[in-house]
């Protein structure tokens, strides 16, 4: 940690297909140097050095290099409610959030890697109801400057659109009808590229993943709106 950025070695692959074959407190507590050298510091080492890209993007969004409470997401899973209990992601992965943003609900630009490849790109997770609200509201109110976004080439060619699970019928105060019930219906909104896992060995993935990020900026800029916080 604290080195300039080279791209993640093929350790980390081999790592991550270990761990999905070991997922297991005795096998990750030996191994827990291994993911801190091939894993979490790196990840740190790209977070700090896209700092000033992210920067020029979204200047209230954070990019925090610290290893713990930063950008970067833990690896132990919370399984008190889950079925699966798995102790550890097989995924490595950071969120560049709001500022004002204090939990992975927040709008925020995202990176995951895991052993099927790379995604990047930008959105907001599940928001809280009433979040929730401001941004079916302000796509309701905003039919006109919405559809130029999900619409805009650069968006359709890099990331194939909006994405985003959603309700399975009209939102309450929504006609079924509505010209944009599909995403009126969402709970969570996002862009998201996906790579192969190949692109993560290079150091030029801070410049795809920027370049990436940049497209996003109206559909981010919205959301940020939308959640009365400023981009």
């Amino acid at each position: 940690m604290g080195n300039e950025f080279n791209g993640f070695s093929k350790e980390l692959v081999t790592f991550y297909e270990e761990l999905a074959q070991n997922n297991n407190r005795d096998w990750f507590q030996k191994n827990k140097q291994r993911y801190r050298d091939v894993a979490l510091h790196p990840m740190c080492d790209f977070i700090s050095d896209f700092a000033d890209h992210l920067e020029e993007i979204a200047p209230r969004y954070i990019a925090d290099p610290r290893p713990n409470g930063g950008s970067v997401f833990r690896i132990h899973r919370d399984v008190r409610f889950a079925k699966d209990k798995k102790p550890y992601k097989e995924h490595l992965a950071c969120q560049f959030r709001h500022q004002a943003g204090k939990d992975a609900h927040a709008p925020g630009f995202y990176l995951h890697i895991d052993l099927e490849g790379i995604r990047y790109g930008g959105g907001v997770w599940l928001p809280s109801p009433p979040k929730l609200a401001l941004i079916r509201q302000s796509i309701d109110e905003n039919p006109g400057k919405w559809r130029a976004i999900r619409n805009d080439p650069d968006i359709l060619s890099e990331f194939g659109g909006v994405q985003g699970d959603g309700l399975k019928t009209a939102p309450k105060g929504y006609a079924k009808d509505h010209p944009d019930i599909e995403d009126l219906r969402r709970k969570t909104f996002f862009l998201m590229k996906r790579a192969p896992i190949s692109a993560i060995h290079s150091r030029s993935l801070i410049d795809e993943v920027a370049d990436t990020y940049r497209k996003a900026i109206p559909f981010m800029k919205f959301l940020t709106n939308a959640v009365e916080l400023p981009y």
